[in-house]
């Protein structure tokens, strides 16, 4: 494509373009001279239309007068998460010829797929084809699934009355009942879905059949506005106009039957009714990846939906099939229970999808619920009676393990939580889906070679739940062994449900003594002892009595660079101590104890081992948590989540807000 890499100055007479909020970020690093006025006398390298609508003519004319090139967007074939101006376009098709979906005249598209391909270029189109597939995208990605029928079936994609793409394409309205009257005599054993356009199911603009065109009882009427993933994947045929669903079930394999002339008709790829556009498209039969390659890499443009940044066609359909797998998760409506203010507001980040509504905790739920949500195991007996009664799946919420800069009882936002179904991963009373999930998962060595590259940058990068700073501590020269024993709150749930012998700080170092005597051991208190946000443990005051140093201000994570050997009671520092190989000895029962891994003075009877580390981190980081973007509030991955928490933790630090330094001070009396 023509469209320059350096930066170029292009006007947009038609201002009103500018309500696609993403449409600078697309066109970065192009600078954007707006409305007509400017447009006619500034200094300008081409001038942009949207497509071929009303508004584009004057931008027509003006490039004529003052001989500049005219260039087209238009959305990209995977454009957005939704509809409308919540969700603005993430993709632009950029056209210094004319537009794709005109097959009257010449396209910069359309001159892209008739040449021939690298072989480079055709197996990345080809890996491009599978991911969109294994994604399951589309040009919109909102809605849920629309349901496939159980018996066979062919797809008839309806369209919005009046579409320019319509009558660029060589056709008419009467096409569609010519399409539908063909796939009911082509496929006399078939069901024949009809397919409404999402803006027809909206109610803001008309489609082309009338309910007695769709009378026959072979027809079945797909209204909901679903998603047509799972329409596209199993069915026999799919008979379009000149709708893009062609061109998707091209990518999904499906036969295509056009009755316009689309811009991926007309290359041997699909049935067509009319004849292609001989000069151009007549030079012989293309493969599937030129048309792939010139439709999704040559002639587009990505940004990421995070940060807006320029990405790749590649990386946006991964982050939208991120979006849809997790919002698809749960089912809805879902009802919380327990969560402060604070929590709902973050809760709706990670339960972005289903209706979520929240109740106050001496109600019951609600007739519509299908799923309950309430923070880690803080249930009232009632309502577990209730849900018992009703046979509704309870979800239990927690932070994961790579959180935040800063403290949660500081009101800092986190940046993963997990969603447990079976339990909570710090509950060792009964199972979890983290503990079902690494007594029963398999990995592939894609899995675990991912895991190995993760761990060894949180390694790098010094990653840790919480990521505080303080000063350097070294280890005396002097010093043999050095064992760090690392405190905790002594009221938290993970004490209390998996710590069934010794639960107190002060018992916990007394044993580790008493096994280690001769080492130089160091105790670290819990940071949010330390900031005073909870309560110093039993005996806790006595702590130097029973150890060589007491660190209260320290790195834990510049602490494993110093030490031999850790002890902990179910602290989530045992876990990041093993992703840097040191030697762990567990006195309760964290999640990550039981495998193999650390040096356990209890067991469990669920938890068979061994375990490959790998295994562990790919479970724990990538499969068990949720992470979402402090930018975007979007589901990211776990090495997104890398990338973000190393960015807050280069930035200055921010002061503490009123309500955060008013929750710190009632939290510190609330706990006294």
């Amino acid at each position: 494509m023509a469209f320059p890499k350096a930066a170029v100055r292009l006007g947009l007479p038609a201002a009103g373009m500018l309500h696609h909020s993403t449409l600078p970020a697309l066109l970065a690093p192009h600078g954007l001279v707006c409305g007509r006025h400017r447009c006619r006398a500034a200094p300008l390298d081409a001038l942009l239309a949207w497509g071929r609508k009303p508004s584009a003519r004057a931008a027509e004319r003006l490039a004529a007068r003052r001989g500049l090139p005219l260039w087209r967007c238009e959305d990209a074939l995977v454009r957005s998460l939704g509809l409308g101006p919540d969700s603005p376009p993430l993709g632009l098709l950029i056209d210094d010829l004319g537009v794709y979906y005109d097959a009257t005249a010449p396209s910069r598209l359309e001159r892209q797929t008739a040449r021939r391909h690298s072989a480079a270029e055709l197996e990345r189109a080809e890996a491009l084809q599978r991911l969109w597939r294994e994604q399951r995208v589309s040009k919109y990605n909102g809605a849920a699934e629309a349901p496939a029928p159980p018996e066979p079936f062919v797809v008839v994609v309806d369209q919005t009355a009046g579409d320019l793409s319509i009558q660029l394409g060589g056709a008419t309205a009467a096409q569609f009942a010519t399409m539908l009257a063909a796939a009911l005599a082509r496929h006399p054993a078939c069901r024949v879905v009809v397919k409404t356009h999402p803006d027809v199911v909206a109610g803001r603009k008309r489609g082309h059949f009338h309910p007695q065109q769709l009378a026959d009882p072979r027809i079945l009427l797909e209204a909901s506005g679903g998603h047509p993933a799972a329409l596209l994947e199993r069915a026999d045929a799919v008979y379009v106009v000149t709708s893009q669903l062609g061109f998707e079930a091209l990518l999904w394999g499906r036969p295509v039957h056009c009755f316009g002339m689309p811009f991926y008709a007309g290359w041997g790829l699909t049935n067509d009714a009319l004849l292609a556009p001989s000069r151009r498209r007549g030079a012989g039969p293309r493969q599937l990846g030129d048309l792939v390659h010139a439709a999704l890499v040559e002639v587009a443009v990505y940004i990421d939906p995070h940060r807006h940044r320029p990405c790749s066609p590649e990386q946006l359909i991964a982050a939208i099939g991120l979006q849809r797998r997790l919002r698809q998760a749960q089912p809805g409506p879902i009802e919380a229970f327990g969560f402060t203010p604070w929590k709902q507001r973050v809760l709706r980040r990670f339960l972005a999808g289903p209706t979520l509504r929240f109740r106050f905790p001496w109600q019951g739920p609600g007739r519509a619920a299908a799923l309950v949500a309430i923070w880690g195991r803080r249930a009232r007996p009632g309502l577990l009676r209730a849900l018992q009664r009703r046979q509704l799946p309870l979800l239990h919420v927690e932070d994961g393990f790579l959180r935040s800069v800063g403290l949660g009882a500081d009101l800092i936002d986190p940046i993963s939580w997990v969603l447990d179904r079976r339990g909570i991963y710090y509950d060792a009373t009964a199972p979890s889906d983290l503990e079902h999930l690494l007594a029963h998962g398999h990995w592939s060595d894609a899995q675990l070679q991912r895991a190995a590259r993760l761990r060894q940058r949180l390694v790098e990068q010094a990653i840790t739940k919480y990521n505080l700073s303080a000063p350097a501590w070294r280890r005396p020269p002097a010093a043999g062994r050095v064992v760090l024993v690392v405190g905790q709150v002594e009221s938290d749930a993970s004490i209390r449900l998996g710590a069934p012998a010794i639960r107190r700080n002060l018992e916990l170092l007394e044993a580790v003594r008493r096994a280690e005597p001769e080492a130089y051991l160091v105790y670290k208190p819990h940071p949010d002892v330390v900031a005073g946000l909870c309560r110093q443990g039993e005996g806790e005051a006595r702590v130097a009595r029973c150890c060589d140093e007491v660190l209260v201000e320290a790195s834990i994570q510049q602490l494993f660079t110093q030490i031999d050997a850790l002890h902990v009671l179910t602290s989530i520092a045992g876990f990041e101590a093993l992703l840097r190989g040191l030697e762990v000895h567990t006195w309760g029962l964290p999640f990550y104890a039981g495998w193999g891994l650390t040096h356990d003075q209890l067991s469990c009877g669920r938890r068979g081992g061994p375990l490959a580390l790998d295994a562990l981190v790919h479970a724990a980081l990538i499969e068990y948590p949720r992470y979402v973007s402090r930018h975007s509030g979007l589901f990211i991955e776990a090495e997104q989540a890398i990338d973000e928490l190393l960015d807050w933790r280069a930035a200055p630090p921010r002061a503490l807000s009123l309500q955060q330094r008013i929750f710190r001070h009632w939290g510190r009396l609330r706990r006294r």
